[in-house]
């Protein structure tokens, strides 16, 4: 199993990041595929969103009416489409999917 996280980076308050996973290694549209993230300086992992086979969305009170997952079965990705972020979005963002993470991508939101 691999799970491959891309799209982070440096951006302003208010800005707009799209974070990409791309997994291999196991049947991708039977299973519910997800985002968590660590936060700097914190020691647990926390949910951002998750998505199931059936695209049934879950997101986390922080990032509710601002963050939006969707799943591509064709192409085994999973997106999170981040808007209006906030400083308090800064964190190392992890996929998860089959009870695997991936190694995860940074996000910082500074000015």
């Amino acid at each position: 199993v691999q799970l491959q996280a891309s799209g982070g980076g440096l951006v302003q308050p208010g800005g707009s990041l799209r974070l990409s996973c791309v997994a291999s290694g196991f049947i991708f549209k039977i299973y519910t595929m997800g985002w968590y993230r660590q936060a700097p300086g914190k020691q647990q992992r926390e949910l951002v969103a998750t998505i199931t086979p059936q695209d049934s969305t879950n997101y986390g009170d922080s990032v509710t009416g601002r963050f939006t997952i969707s799943r591509d079965n064709a192409k085994n990705t999973v997106v999170l489409e981040m808007n209006s972020l906030k400083p308090e979005d800064t964190a190392v963002y992890y996929c998860h999917g089959r009870a695997h993470w991936g190694k995860g991508t940074l996000v910082t939101v500074s000015s």
